[in-house]
């Protein structure tokens, strides 16, 4: 099972990467790793989400990882390590993982947090936008891809899957 997942987080993120998205994350965590530890790549070993000789991009890449395989759990616990818990990106992917975990008015709270501390954060539209889909309000979610391209972010993983989000009428959870 762990290899399947493996292989999936390689792909999804890949697929990111190659439409404009972001830096991959690592996939060490969920392949070499268990209860909710993270690889530490200086010390080739796994350590809890709060060890100090993480730094808040290997959490933050750990997190990525997990909520991409709905571990949220391990998510939340990866997030909660981060240092400075109001930046946007953390914001982004605790909506992203509460909407992954079904709790999809708190994931709202997450994104517009994330907004309001980055106008900018296509990504954080994005996966809103994608809850919107799920839910049937589709008005919203063609307002989110909108402002996306408007912001620049046509042809990146933002605009693609939130695109083929509302032409599937599904929102993405990989």
């Amino acid at each position: 099972m762990r290899t399947l997942l493996a292989i999936a987080v390689t792909l999804a993120p890949a697929m990111a990467l190659a439409a404009g998205g972001g830096s991959v994350p690592s996939t060490d965590t969920i392949t070499q790793c268990k209860n909710g530890e993270i690889y530490d790549a200086d010390t080739k070993s796994c350590v809890a989400p709060k060890d100090s000789r993480l730094d808040d991009d290997a959490r933050f890449d750990a997190a990525r990882a997990f909520a991409y395989m709905g571990l949220t759990e391990e998510a939340f616990a990866a997030l909660a390590a981060m240092g400075d818990q109001t930046e946007d990106r953390v914001l982004t992917y605790m909506g992203f993982t509460h909407r992954r975990a079904g709790n999809i008015d708190l994931a709202y709270d997450f994104y517009r947090k994330a907004l309001a501390r980055n106008p900018a954060n296509i990504l954080a539209r994005s996966y809103m936008a994608q809850g919107y889909v799920q839910e049937g309000r589709l008005d919203l979610a063609w307002a989110e891809l909108t402002e996306i391209r408007r912001l620049g972010g046509r042809g990146t993983w933002a605009e693609v899957s939130l695109r083929l989000a509302l032409r599937s009428g599904r929102g993405f959870a990989y």
